[in-house]
């Protein structure tokens, strides 16, 4: 028998009030006590957000242009009902059980007049079983409370922090980001905001599956796993049941037989051979088992649970801290073969996350697009939808999967642990299964954050119980196979205690000369977040920039100290109109970041957007290359980031409607498996070294030439080589004049015919962008800048 599912998603009526009409009112446990109310109504959708259903109804203007989402802000006082009528004629011999994927963020349920459960966190889906439940019509009613008032239940300790907008946000699961980041507006939403059903379960039936790998041999093809399941078992007598596990991939097929069962919890133990591994992008194939788990019962199957799973083994060597001379590590082994990383920082994709799912598929082709073979789950944001962790084992992505807190100092009280242990609890076992994930992190940041403010006192992060226990002990009961980071950056004991350099780490610092101090003196081997500014295009910024501010993006552009029109403000993303609040400072290091670039910054939008571009474009590049060359002394980078959750000025490489920024092509040559990379010149100042990088599994023979398109445009360099798997070979030199400007491309051909371009241009810093763009059109690069039509 299979789980029936009776659909709860599509139209509701939705009622909403504020605080103050609603806070001497009893419960209102029916839809005629909700309608009877006086209240505000509107056609919902579900899944959604209410901020959606105002603007559907008119009632709200479109909150992604001009500071219109600042209007919305009144919004997050309001109590909200969600009134629905479903019919279910019979669940005689089943199992009924709600399952509301999700909910934001504090619900009551009401089931015929009676009250059968709460949520209290929007990021974990909640199972509720409908003791009120009767064959027929029957009327369900959600009370919303919003975030912002319940929140006050719980004062915080003084030992907690975050920024100003985000107080509220601390005891509440939510999405952090949601109460406004420098790269997310406040949208303190709620709604249901993730499909929800009614599930008619089978009395006997697989509830929970973990498969692990015990032991593996990738030489001989072989390997053994072990299949856990938790069971609801309808009957006393377990020894007419019984389980088998088969999987399939291929011509590669394992089988599994439990024999009789002797509790509802079973253990299934296979042996592969000829087994077909799962490997990330770059280095083989992304295999996936279909994998069948039948209970049997007197010999008759009567539940499958079906999944698809990788057979792989994720390791973690790492080090406390490192020097300047690389003596610590950070590398991340698949299967026993080290993988160089090449990944972008994953964030929300839209301030409404009811339509984060139906964005997906237009997003994630470009994490292969670009050449990434990873994806770091940022912790301001949701835990993505099932779609995204299936995709991901299909095409070879390795996932970094935060957990989701961000730049704070949490609740240590037991009731905060308590609502992260049963979060944590739900999302391990949601995720677990999948190849693509290969790193738990506990936090983004929040190790740092204990450094932020006082410096009087030394606040140790190793306190932090929510990283160091609560999480970690969830992870021990559901899923011991994976490398666990308490935070990233993570900052231990000894790294404390010495306050030496860590071998992971976000490079951001000052984001001034892209080859400046800061990042040509960082030690880390690993860079799991660092990023440059980039204007989106002239067509894209007029969707959401009214006409009237527009151009410049300050009153005055001949006053430096000039206010931010409020529509570039707010889109920068400050969440009240302040130039000098903590986010304004983004329009103006975009300006700066030009400038350092052209020298000065251009007096045109088309112009400025062209330069802002290049430099965002010039800097990823720089960065990405920067590891490569340097390979396995350093070990990857995780760039930030790909895509915009809202329109906005920001570090992303394509924006919120999907144009592409120069950036993209520029990373997507930097990020192909092979690429020929002229390294910064040595300390002689006089001499490039050109690199050969080869990060697939195969010999790559090949043919170059370098162009000096500053002079005559001829060849300068050219020769043949050839480098082994996952390695790099250093090529040649080539000698220039100390502080010479000279914009060289790079061609070149492999054995088997594939071609490539790079480029590369000396002493880059004040170059003058008419020239610069004369380059581009000479390589074919000025073909790549999007939405400049005009």
């Amino acid at each position: 028998m299979k789980t029936r599912k009776i659909s709860l998603n599509g139209s509701w009526e939705l009622y909403y009030a504020p605080n103050e009409a609603v806070a001497e009112l009893k419960p209102l446990s029916t839809a005629d006590m909700v309608r009877a109310a006086g209240f505000e109504s509107v056609a919902a959708e579900v899944p959604g957000n209410f901020e959606l259903d105002l603007h559907r109804a008119g009632i709200i203007l479109d909150p992604y242009f001009g500071t219109n989402i600042w209007d919305t802000e009144k919004y997050e006082y309001y109590h909200l009902w969600y009134l629905k009528t479903f019919v279910c004629e019979d669940f005689e011999g089943t199992a009924p059980m709600f399952v509301f994927e999700g909910i934001d963020t504090f619900a009551e349920i009401w089931l015929n007049g009676k009250k059968i459960g709460e949520t209290d966190n929007m990021l974990v889906p909640f199972e509720i079983e409908p003791t009120s439940l009767r064959a027929g019509e029957n009327e369900l009613v959600i009370h919303i409370t919003p975030a912002m008032i319940a929140a006050r239940r719980y004062p915080a300790a003084f030992s907690t922090s975050a920024m100003k907008y985000n107080a509220g946000s601390l005891y509440v699961r939510k999405a952090p980001s949601q109460y406004g980041w420098d790269i997310m507006p406040r949208a303190v939403s709620a709604g249901i905001w993730r499909p929800a059903a009614l599930e008619l379960r089978p009395l006997d039936r697989i509830d929970d599956v973990f498969i692990a790998v015990d032991s593996y041999n990738v030489e001989k093809a072989e390997a053994n796993i072990s299949v856990d399941c938790n069971l609801s078992i309808s009957r006393d007598d377990l020894s007419r049941y019984r389980l088998t596990v088969k999987g399939t991939c291929g011509d590669s097929v394992f089988n599994g037989d439990s024999g009789r069962l002797w509790h509802t919890s079973a253990r299934v133990c296979a042996h592969i051979g000829s087994a077909k591994f799962w490997w990330p992008r770059n280095y083989g194939d992304p295999s996936l088992y279909d994998v069948d788990v039948t209970l049997w019962r007197d010999g008759e199957a009567v539940f499958t649970k079906s999944l698809r799973y990788g057979v792989r083994h994720v390791e973690l060597i790492r080090t406390s801290t490192t020097d300047k001379i690389g003596s610590g590590e950070f590398l991340i082994k698949i299967n026993g073969q080290r993988i160089f990383v090449l990944g972008t920082n994953w964030v929300p994709i839209d301030a409404y996350h009811s339509r984060d799912r139906e964005r997906l598929p237009k997003i994630l082709p470009m994490l292969c697009d670009i050449g990434c073979n990873a994806v770091r789950m940022w912790g301001g944001n949701v835990y993505e939808d099932d779609y995204f962790y299936d995709w991901c084992d299909e095409h070879g992505i390795l996932i970094w999967q935060d957990f989701a807190m961000a730049c704070a100092r949490y609740p240590q009280d037991k009731l905060f642990c308590r609502l992260l242990s049963l979060e944590a609890e739900k999302v391990i076992k949601r995720l677990r299964n999948h190849a693509c994930l290969c790193i738990w992190a506990g936090d983004n940041e929040c190790d740092q954050s204990y450094f932020w403010g006082s410096r009087l006192y030394r606040l140790n992060p190793n306190d932090n119980v929510l990283t160091r226990k609560v999480i970690p002990d969830q992870l021990r009961m559901h899923d011991y196979t994976r490398p666990y980071l308490p935070s990233s950056p993570y900052v231990d004991e000894e790294a404390f205690r010495t306050g030496a350099p860590i071998p992971e780490d976000h490079l951001w610092g000052p984001r001034d000369y892209f080859k400046g101090e800061f990042y040509g003196a960082a030690v880390a081997h690993f860079a799991s977040e660092t990023g440059y500014h980039g204007c989106p295009s002239p067509d894209s910024l007029k969707k959401f920039i009214s006409p009237e501010q527009l151009w410049h993006w300050t009153e005055d552009r001949t006053d430096p100290n000039s206010k931010i029109r409020p529509d570039w403000l707010c889109h920068s993303a400050m969440m009240e109109n302040d130039s000098g609040g903590p986010y304004s400072y983004r329009n103006r290091l975009m300006s700066n970041q030009v400038k350092t670039l052209f020298g000065v910054e251009p007096t045109t939008l088309e112009m400025y957007a062209r330069a802002s571009q290049i430099s965002q474009a010039e800097a990823k590049k720089f960065f990405i290359e920067r590891f490569r060359v340097t390979k396995w002394r350093r070990t990857g980078i995780i760039w930030w980031n790909l895509i915009d959750g809202w329109p906005q000025i920001s570090d992303a490489v394509v924006d919120w409607y999907g144009t592409k920024k120069l950036a993209y092509h520029y990373i997507r040559r930097s990020q192909n498996p092979f690429q020929l990379i002229f390294a910064e010149p040595e300390l002689d100042g006089a001499r490039l070294p050109l690199f050969a990088v080869n990060d697939s599994r195969e010999t790559v023979s090949f043919g170059y030439e370098v162009l000096d398109l500053t002079g005559s445009g001829g060849v300068v360099m050219s020769g043949e080589g050839s480098v082994e798997p996952d390695g790099i070979v250093r090529l040649d030199g080539y000698r220039i004049a100390r502080g010479e400007k000279r914009f060289y491309l790079i061609k070149w051909k492999t054995a088997d015919g594939a071609c490539g371009v790079n480029h590369y241009m000396s002493n880059i810093r004040d170059i003058d962008l008419d020239e610069y763009l004369g380059y581009m059109k000479v390589c074919g690069f000025d073909a790549e800048f999007e939405g400049f039509g005009g």
